[in-house]
Order: structure tokens, then sequence, then C-alpha cells
């Protein structure tokens, strides 16, 4: 049994030298083989990673990043839709915001601000109206509050004193207001009412382009695209009109009963704060005209001005100044 092993040892010795040797070169050609299919798959694994990367970057940088799905977008698209749902009208304020606002005002203990009546019927208009086109001659102490109870509709400012435009623009960011030059004063009244009726088919008719017209009781020295505007209200609260020599409210009147008449359709809410004076009262009697009236108080005339071609700013031209001045 030895010599058999021995024998087998022998016999088994050179073919395991062998198969040593054989294994050894075997081996080496089997690990060249697997490094060398090893360095295509990392070559293809690489050019396709390469790719796909390629890929996405070429569609994200397509893409508008508006079409990325996020909270933003969600929320711009409901915005959008909420708009397109309503035609593109903004909302009007919210009726405690606006009630807050009016009864602060009202509470206010400031010098010089208008009367509760007299605020509280502006806001009345402004409350049925607004968001909307809003004009008001005259900047004080409701500048600020008229502003807010318009929101979302546009709110222009015109002062005499282009100071006191700069200073409140200064202190109310965004603020449109605007310096007017006015050329009249409160004791030229009657000059200037016999001239407009002496020029109601010419300069001073009721439906023109106030731009262009050589009227003295216009306004044409504002900024051009404020004509074109279909004012929805106007307030009149301004210039000065307390004395003999300060501007008065002629000019602001009468502007504004023809914006009211030259706005193409619709009409116009035209509001005329101390009107209980004598230059309010005649001037809105002669150009905005008593059957136009359709609210007061002691203090504020609400006139309600329709659109359309005319040649007589009131339908009753036998109402004259001189009438308006002796039933006053």
């Amino acid at each position: 049994m030895k010599g058999v092993n021995s024998t087998r040892l022998i016999l088994l010795q050179p073919s395991s030298n062998h198969k040593q040797g054989g294994n050894g070169v075997n081996t080496s050609i089997s690990i060249s083989v697997f490094h060398h299919h090893r360095i295509w798959l990392i070559a293809l694994l690489s050019f396709f990673t390469f790719a796909s990367l390629l890929t996405l970057l070429s569609t994200t940088t397509a893409r508008d990043p508006s079409d990325l799905p996020s909270a933003s977008s969600s929320s711009t698209a409901a915005v959008a839709s909420a708009g397109s749902a309503s035609y593109g009208k903004p909302s009007p304020l919210p009726a405690p915001v606006f009630d807050a606002l009016v009864n602060y005002a009202v509470s206010s203990n400031s010098t010089g601000k208008m009367r509760e009546e007299d605020l509280r019927a502006v806001a009345g208009v402004l409350r049925r109206r607004a968001p909307c086109n809003l004009l008001v001659f005259g900047i004080g102490h409701e500048t600020p509050l008229w502003r807010a109870l318009n929101h979302g509709g546009r709110t222009v400012f015109l002062d005499e004193n282009e100071y006191y435009v700069a200073r409140v623009e200064g202190r109310n960011p965004g603020l449109e207001a605007y310096d007017v030059a006015y050329t009249t004063k409160v004791r030229e009244m009657p000059d200037l009412l016999a001239a407009a009726r002496r020029q109601r088919r010419g300069e001073c008719r009721p439906v023109q382009n106030l731009l262009f017209s050589d009227c003295r009781l216009a306004i044409n020295d504002l900024p051009n695209q404020l004509y074109d505007v279909a004012w929805d209200v106007i307030l009149v609260d301004g210039p000065k009109g307390h004395t003999p020599a300060t501007p008065g409210r002629m000019s602001a009147i009468f502007t504004a009963a023809v914006m009211a008449r030259s706005r193409g359709r619709g009409h116009t809410d035209v509001l005329v704060h101390d009107h209980d004076r004598e230059a309010e009262r005649v001037c809105s009697a002669e150009f905005l005209c008593p059957e136009n009236l359709v609210a007061a108080t002691p203090h504020l005339a609400h006139f309600l001005i329709r659109a359309g071609p005319a040649d007589e700013f009131c339908s009753n031209r036998t109402s004259t100044a001189g009438d308006a001045i002796a039933t006053s």
C-alpha cells in the first residue's frame, strides 16, 4: 500500500507540477481576460452615465423654470386662475378692512380733516365703484384713505403745490400725484363764467380733448396719458378757494365735467367738496347741472354725469350762475 501510495505520489507529482504550471498560465490568461472585460464594462457604464447626464442637463435647460412643479408656481397658477375667473378685474378691499379704515379716519382728531358725513359720502361711492379709476383734485388729510379704499384701482392726485406733492409722495411710496399750475383766482369767477358761456360751442364746449383746449377754465397741462383715462369717480377737493386771491375750484369743476362727458360711454360720479361756498356752488350749477345732482350733504354735492355728445352742459339752458346765486 505504501508502494502504491508512493507510486501514486511519484505519478501525481509531475502531474501536480504540470497542472500547477498550466494553472498559472490559465490563471494569468483568465485574469487578463477578466481585466479586459472589466475595462470595457466600466467604459460602457461610463458612456451610458455620461449620456444620461447630458440628456438630463439638456432637458432641464430647455424647460421653462415656470414648468417645474413648486409651491410658488402652484400659487401663481392659482392666482392666475382666480384672476381669469373674475375676468382680470382686481378684487375690492374686504368689507371689514374698508369699514375699519373709514371708522379710523372718522375718529381721527387731525386738524383740517373732512367732516364725517362728507367722508362717509365719498366712501359710499368708492364702496360701490372700487376698484376703479379715481381722480382727486387736492391733497390733504384723506389722501392715504382714498388711495386705500380704491385698492386695486388707479388713484391719481392733483395739487397746486409742487413741494407738497413731493413731500406727500415721499411719505407714501407708490403714490401717483402731479402738480397743476392754476391760472385762475376766485375773484375772477364772474368773468371766467361769462367767457365760458360765450365759447360754449367753441373752446369751452362740454365734449372735447382738453389737451388742446384754449378755454380759460380748462386744465390742459396734465400728463398726456391722464386725458385718455375713463375716470369713474372724480373728487373735487382742491385747489384752495377760501379767499379771493386763491385759485378756486372753477377750473377743476369745469375740467371734471368735460372729462366725464368725453369718456366715450358710461357715467362718472363727480363729488364737489365745500359745495356750500359760492364758487363751488355756482360752477357746479353751471357745468355739472342741478338735474344731475343725486345726493348732497351740507358741504358735499354728488353729481352723476353720463358720457355722450352734447352741445350744452345742462339740459335746462335757462339755469345760470346768477340764478344759482339767487336761489342759494
